[in-house]
């Protein structure tokens, strides 16, 4: 896909996403007829333009392998070891990199169960919703989070042992979350892709 075209129909979907305002939620992130939206899709893009092609290689190598030495990275990517080592700070500075985290496999550590569950809100106000999201942040079998369109507010990932333990896990916890009105869930029977987000080329 050409990557103007891309970003063009990126920047489309998010302005046709449902209305939240309509809703009675006043601060929506989502709607397109406020100012904060439009200033981040456009602080989006100046960003990845504000990145020269050694920032983007150092990107790439460390989300490919978050453990290369300074000295491995500096060399994979053209530059002296100190100014790797400055770049690297200053993306972790300003957020570019996030973090380092060991991927592991949730079925060796015994979640055999991954299920995408999807709530709606009984009220949908922006001190209620914003209750909900708190409650939701502090579940630590929720390991995935999103607002969407259409049917529901919350699109959450949930782990769990066994069927048996996200049954008692749903009573217990998720149908007691604040605020909630319906709820529907479908399980993963196998995970055909996960990664990271892909790094864009430089001169794109």
């Amino acid at each position: 896909m050409d990557h103007a075209f891309g970003w063009s129909l990126g920047v489309w979907a998010m302005t046709q996403i449902k209305c939240r305002s309509e809703r009675g939620i006043r601060d929506c992130f989502f709607c397109p007829k406020i100012p904060i939206l439009r200033k981040i899709l456009s602080q989006t893009r100046e960003n990845v333009n504000t990145l020269d092609k050694f920032d983007l290689a150092i990107l790439a190598h460390l989300q490919a392998d978050g453990r290369l030495t300074n000295a491995e990275l500096a060399q994979r990517v053209g530059l002296s070891a100190a100014p790797c080592w400055r770049r690297v700070r200053s993306l972790e500075t300003l957020g570019y990199i996030r973090g380092y985290h060991a991927e592991i496999d949730r079925h060796k550590i015994g979640l055999g169960v991954l299920a995408f569950v999807r709530i709606d809100a009984e009220i949908s106000s922006g001190a209620r919703t914003r209750e909900m999201e708190e409650a939701i942040c502090a579940i630590p079998e929720v390991i995935s989070c999103h607002y969407i369109s259409g049917k529901g507010m919350f699109e959450l990932q949930v782990v769990a042992k066994d069927l048996e333990s996200f049954s008692n896990f749903t009573r217990s916890v998720l149908l007691n979350l604040p605020n909630v009105k319906d709820m529907h869930t479908s399980f993963s029977l196998g995970e055909v892709k996960s990664s990271m987000p892909p790094v864009p080329a430089a001169g794109v």
